[in-house]
Order: C-alpha cells, then sequence, then structure tokens
C-alpha cells in the first residue's frame, strides 16, 4: 500500500524558485510540501553553488553611482539583445514585469529579508556593438548566492510555525495526477528505499530547472544552425534533465517554449574535485589573456573578449576544430583578473570578508592563481612559452602546439606596443580599454601591456572547454505562473517558477541574456504563483 502525504500545495524541486514559492506560501498560512531530488546537504538546487549577480533596474545603487538607468531603457535593450520575439506574447510580457519589477519585487524584498549587495554595479554583456546592457546593471549579493540560498531555506523554516511544511528530500515526482481538466497531486517514491507515495493537493507548482544537466538533452535539443562541440563540461545542476518539462508537455497538454536557446558558458575547465561526472568550474575569462585555438594561434579575425557576448564567444569556441581552447596570459593579468564563478572559489564575498575581497582587488588574487596551479590540470605554468609548449602538449597527449607558432602568437600580439601604448591598434586593447572606463572594471582588469613584459611571468596556459549552464526556454506560463495549455488556457492547478518556465513565459530572454536574469527570474516567477495560489486563481 502506497504511502499518502496531503497538502494544500506540492512543489516539485528544491531550487531557490521552489524555495521562494514555499516561503510565501508559508507565511500565506499555506500547508505545503516540497519533494526535492537531491540530498539534504546539497538543498538549494544550483543557487547553493552560484555567484549570486542580479541584473536589477532603477535601484538606489545604480542612482549612487550616477547609473541613469530606466524599465524603458532596460526592455530596450532586453529585447535587442536577446533578439526576443515579440509576437511571443506570454515571453515579452514576463520580460515586461520584469524590468519594471525587479527593484520592487526583487531587491527590495530582498533587502526586507536580510540580503545585502556589494557596493558597486558591475557592467557585464555590453554587446559587440554596444546593443546590449546599454548602463551597468549587475548586483552583487553579499554572501554569494549561498547567502541567499541560505537566508531563504532559513526563512522558509522559520514560517513554519504550524508544521505545515513537510519537506523530503531524495525524493522524486514520476507522475502528475489529474482529474477532469483539474490536477489533483503526484505519484512518487522515496529514492533511497524505492517506496511509492501518492501526493494530493489542490496545487502543485513544478520548480525542477532545466535541461542543461542532462547532455543527452543539451544535445537533442542543440540549434540544428549553430556548431555543436564534440564534448562539453557540466556546469549546471545534474538533476536538471527536463523529465517533467517532457511529462507536462506529453500529458498534460503543456508546450516546451525555446528548448534549444541556452545560457551556456564558452570558458569552462574541469572541476578539480569533481561533484558528479564531467562536473566543469566556470571561469570569468580575463579580458587581457590571448584567446587561441589547439595550435596556439589567436581565433580571430575578431579576438575573443568576454564582457561582451557570451552567446558569440560560445558560437566562436564550438565552432573550433577540437573541443578546447586555450587561454594565454601571464602572473600579472591572472592575480588581476582571473577568477572562477560560483560561491565556492569566492571566498571572501562568499564568507563576508569585504577587507581581504579589497586587499585582493588591490594587490592580485595570487592566493587562488597559487591554488589552481597547484589543484588543476588544466592550469599550466611555465617560465617560458617554449616549456609552456611542452606542457600544454603533454596536456592534451598532442603535439599541436608548436612552440615557435605560439611564440609568434605571443610576439605578433606584443608588436602593438613596439611603438607605444599610444599607438596599439588591436581590437581587444580597444575592448579593454573600453572596458576600463568603468570603475569597477578598471580595478579588476589591467592596463593593457605586452604578454611577454619583464617581471610579468610566469607565463600561464589555462584549457578551456564549452560549458553547460542554464537553459532559456521552458513550459510556457502566464503572469501568474500559470501552465497554459491547449488553446493557451491555464492547467487548472499547475504552475511553473524559475528555469522550468525559462524563467517566465517558456522564454523571456531570447537568444541571449543580459546576465544576472536568473535569480531574479526565479524569485519573480515564484512570488507571482505564490501569490495567485493565495489569491485562489
Amino acid at each position: 500500500m502506497s504511502k499518502h502525504i496531503s497538502s494544500d500545495v506540492l512543489i516539485i524541486g528544491g531550487g531557490i524558485a521552489g524555495i521562494v514559492t514555499a516561503v510565501e506560501l508559508l507565511r500565506a498560512g499555506k500547508s505545503v510540501t516540497l519533494v526535492d531530488r537531491d540530498s539534504e546537504e546539497r538543498f538549494g538546487g544550483l543557487a547553493l553553488w552560484a555567484f549570486g549577480g542580479m541584473a536589477l533596474i532603477g535601484t538606489p545603487l545604480q542612482k549612487k553611482m550616477g547609473i541613469p538607468d530606466s524599465p524603458e531603457r532596460a526592455l530596450k535593450d532586453w529585447i535587442s539583445f536577446g533578439e526576443l520575439d515579440t509576437s511571443d506574447e506570454h515571453s515579452l510580457a514576463w520580460a515586461r514585469y520584469y524590468v519594471h519589477n525587479s527593484r520592487s519585487e526583487v531587491h527590495d524584498w530582498l533587502l526586507g529579508e536580510g540580503i545585502k549587495f556589494m557596493p558597486a554595479v558591475n557592467w557585464v554583456e555590453r554587446g559587440m556593438n554596444g546593443d546590449g546592457n546599454s548602463v551597468p546593471r549587475y548586483h552583487i549579493v553579499y554572501g554569494t548566492s549561498r547567502e541567499l540560498t541560505r537566508t531563504m531555506i532559513a526563512a522558509m523554516h522559520a514560517a513554519n510555525k504550524n508544521n505545515q511544511l513537510t519537506l523530503l528530500h531524495s525524493h522524486s515526482i514520476t507522475a502528475l495526477e489529474q482529474c477532469g481538466e483539474t490536477i489533483t497531486g503526484a505519484v512518487g517514491c522515496d529514492d533511497k528505499n524505492g517506496e511509492e507515495i501518492r501526493f494530493t493537493a489542490e496545487t502543485v507548482v513544478v520548480a525542477t530547472g532545466g535541461i542543461n544537466g542532462n547532455h543527452r538533452q543539451t544535445r537533442a535539443n542543440w540549434p540544428a544552425d549553430r556548431p555543436l562541440p564534440q564534448t562539453m563540461l557540466n556546469g549546471a545542476h545534474p538533476l536538471a534533465d527536463g523529465n517533467m518539462h517532457h511529462h507536462v508537455a506529453e500529458t498534460l497538454g503543456g508546450h516546451i517554449v525555446n528548448a534549444g536557446e541556452m545560457w551556456n558558458y564558452a570558458a569552462g575547465f574541469r572541476h578539480p574535485y569533481p561533484h558528479f561526472d564531467g562536473h566543469g568550474l566556470s571561469t570569468i575569462p580575463c579580458k587581457s589573456a590571448l584567446w587561441l585555438d589547439h595550435k596556439g594561434q589567436r581565433i580571430g579575425p575578431e579576438p575573443l573578449v568576454t564582457g561582451f557576448d557570451t552567446h558569440w564567444l560560445c558560437q566562436r569556441v564550438a565552432e573550433q576544430e577540437k573541443p578546447w581552447t586555450w587561454h594565454l596570459l601571464n602572473w600579472r593579468i591572472a592575480a588581476k583578473e582571473f577568477a572562477i564563478s560560483g560561491a565556492e572559489h569566492n571566498q571572501r564575498i562568499r564568507d563576508k570578508q569585504f577587507l581581504r575581497f579589497v586587499f585582493e582587488t588591490l594587490t592580485g588574487n595570487h592566493r587562488l592563481i597559487k591554488q589552481m596551479a597547484s589543484e588543476s590540470d588544466d592550469f599550466i605554468v611555465a617560465d617560458s612559452l617554449a616549456e609552456l609548449a611542452d606542457k600544454m602538449n603533454a596536456l592534451t597527449c598532442s603535439l599541436d602546439i608548436d612552440p615557435a607558432v605560439l611564440q609568434a602568437t605571443a610576439d605578433r600580439f606584443d608588436d602593438n606596443f613596439s611603438a607605444g601604448n599610444k599607438l596599439t591598434n588591436d581590437d581587444q586593447i580597444r575592448r579593454i580599454l573600453h572596458a576600463r572606463q568603468w570603475g569597477p572594471d578598471r580595478l579588476r582588469t589591467c592596463k593593457p601591456a605586452p604578454l611577454q613584459k619583464k617581471g610579468a611571468g610566469p607565463f600561464i596556459a589555462i584549457r578551456m572547454q564549452l560549458i553547460t549552464r542554464k537553459s532559456l526556454g521552458g513550459l510556457r506560463t502566464d503572469l501568474k505562473s500559470r501552465v497554459l495549455g491547449n488553446e493557451n488556457k491555464p492547467v487548472k492547478g499547475l504552475y511553473c517558477v524559475g528555469e522550468a518556465a525559462g524563467f517566465g513565459g517558456g522564454g523571456s530572454n531570447g537568444k541571449r541574456s543580459l546576465e544576472g536574469t536568473f535569480l531574479p527570474g526565479c524569485i519573480l516567477t515564484a512570488r507571482a504563483a505564490a501569490k495567485s495560489i493565495i489569491a485562489g486563481e
């Protein structure tokens, strides 16, 4: 006989979207069952490990830094950069909702929950030709996304005043149940012992994340007109497999929108201590590093430089002859610019060591460079370019890198400075100089100089691979986060939030993100769902 659990609302998935939904519902007095496939210590999903950047519009910090932003300006950037299909009314509606409500529904709400932000707004995804973020919008959670996640988990438990929360870890939902046209619950099981469980609920919320943790799904949905690399690393949650997407679409009439649109990263390397098969770390690539192909030649004619168009970078990396590229830099550049996205390797922000963070920003993060040189096989250090070439070939078990070619690559770049810094003529240098006009970028980006500058060594080569991260597509929803089925009518009793909903509407970002739209998208869709459920809509 199956075990039975009954509650007002069943939430499937324990990432930040599911947790925020639970917080709001519990505070309103609803009984909630939250079912999560992962273990208790990993409760929080990808957000537990993320960096915590948020694209927010019209904040006090923007005003303080003299940034002239507005919802109208942000929407124009959003539609242009994302190539958002404006005929997709639901995705467009969520884009509008985001730019108009990120300040009140995310920024101000989080401040009320005790979350703080770093005291600078960063400028990311500017667009290759200025068609991205026209102004800085990227706010960083102080304590990283780990602090955000743990704060929300604590808020969830604090709201459980009458023991109306049933929290299940290492449990799976295998099917949703429907009576007539109304969702009535689900069938699942305890993954530890296989025990079947029947869940009864007036409302079900799907918060299962995207598809990019499952490379079979990633490859199956990869757009046919874009290059697909032979291999990729996994920077998504390994349980984000899209199974619930397909269940809702195939059995309940839901629609999966923009399944092939993804927000991957071009510069990942293998995690020295992987948490799962294929686990990779995503770098924040050094602007001053030379981005090379497998032969040690600079990729061009437009050089690859981060901070402008991640979508374009991914396509350029994916089209290379071999599934890896190289970053060539020196210790001077690495100490100033090298960073790894996520909470794990941003200790000073994660642990709220602000003075140490400032010190390392000003003097160089030598600690992280030494750590990677010691722990990662993909992070190679050598005193000469010839020695570096030998080590690069040893790593790839090839003779791809001709030391003479690597030397010539470095020499050609350094020739830009032969007539003085004011007479350089290189697009990478121009982009670096543009980036350095913004104060936070100037602090984290080296003044252009020869790669072989005396005293700047030793040399460093980092083997990079494309790494999967977020899905931009998902189940179609309305502004109340209700799943839309046949004739775009809401499926009674069924909601979808966060990445599973393409962060709203099924694909609110379009083909590109302005970056930092994901955590706020989870919060916005979750809070919208909770409001609708509480109102009985």
